[in-house]
This record gives C-alpha cells, structure tokens and sequence, in this order.
C-alpha cells in the first residue's frame, strides 16, 4: 500500500470517529475551552501571543468558546485566510462579533480590511493524531505548508485541536508532514513526542 493510499484509509476512519464523536457530546467545545484556559500558559497562550484558530466547518471540533476565552485572556486572536491553493495560510485579526466574510472551501473568515497576524500559536484542526505528533487533515497542505514557514521563521507552537476519540495508534506521514508540539482534547492536554 502506498502512502496515498494508507492517508486515505485513516482519513476515512478519522472522519467517522470525529463525526461519532462530534454527536456523543454537545458539551465538548466548553469542557476544551476550559482546560485550555486553565492550562493556557503552559501552553504559550499569554497577553498579547498572537494565536490562529479556525471558523468549526461541520463536525470539527468547534473552538469559538476558546477562540472568545482566549481574547478575554488579552491573546490576540486570528482566523485563517486561503490565498492559493500551494500557498501558505495568512492569518486576519479576529474580535467577537466581527463580521466574517464567505472563503475558500465554504471557510468563515475576516474580510480584508481585518489586519494580519504573524501567530506565535496554532489551533490547528485536524481529521486524526497520534502521539507521535503526526496529523491528518483532508490532505490540501495548507497547515503543513504554513508551519514549515512560520517554524522557518522563527519559533511557533502548533497546538492540535480534537475530540479525544480521534487519537489514532499511527498516523502515515513522511517529510512533508509537520508535526504537532501539543495536542487539546475535552480530555486533556498533551505534550507530544
């Protein structure tokens, strides 16, 4: 089996058991923004530390209970702009209530006039992990190929956001993969290897 292949396969098996998860409980999202809040500097997330999030599409684990939490907190928080397809992600300023503009792939994002970030800390949504650190996503690139920049750039954290059923023993990855420091479930908060 090739690595496409074998990707493909554990995306399938994530997605289901995000899905099963996302449907087993409602209360998820509050129970990560807690934790999260209470562990935020062990984590990086002080006044001031630019941090990226995501608008929840679907079944993802929905982090606007934490993204709200963390501006309360004095991060300053951001949300993910697609501007091509092999490019790197860009990060736009994000307060509550700010109004969203429709993106890429059916994303929520800050219209243009939102000023860019340069996040220290990703939120990083995801499919599947391991304790390795690898992750799956849907296989566009777009958060490997903004970490390999940013990690380029200088030192930032990427943080996996999940519900806990989405542990997987193994995630496939070679080169092009970059790894997750932490990952954040309803659960816990773990360091990974």
């Amino acid at each position: 089996m090739t690595l496409d292949e074998e990707k493909k396969a554990v995306r399938a098996e994530a997605a289901s058991r995000r899905r099963e998860a996302f449907a087993a409980d409602p209360t998820a999202p509050v129970k990560l923004a807690e934790r999260v809040a209470a562990q935020a500097a062990r984590l990086g997330l002080e006044r001031g530390v630019a941090v990226s999030a995501y608008w929840p599409m679907k079944d993802e684990m929905d982090v606007r209970p934490l993204m709200t939490r963390l501006h309360g907190l004095g991060c300053v928080v951001a949300l993910p702009v697609i501007v091509g397809r092999d490019r790197p992600l860009l990060f736009r300023r994000w307060t509550p209530g700010a109004a969203l503009a429709g993106g890429v792939f059916g994303l929520s994002e800050p219209d243009s006039t939102a000023p860019e970030v340069d996040p220290g800390v990703l939120l990083v949504p995801l499919l599947g992990f391991d304790r390795a650190g690898n992750r799956i996503g849907w296989g566009a690139g777009f958060y490997d190929r903004t970490l390999a920049r940013l990690r380029g750039e200088g030192k930032v954290v990427a943080v996996g956001i999940a519900f806990a059923a989405q542990e997987l023993a193994r995630v496939p990855a070679d080169d092009r993969d970059e790894p997750l420091d932490w990952i954040a479930t309803e659960r816990d908060i773990v360091k990974l290897s």
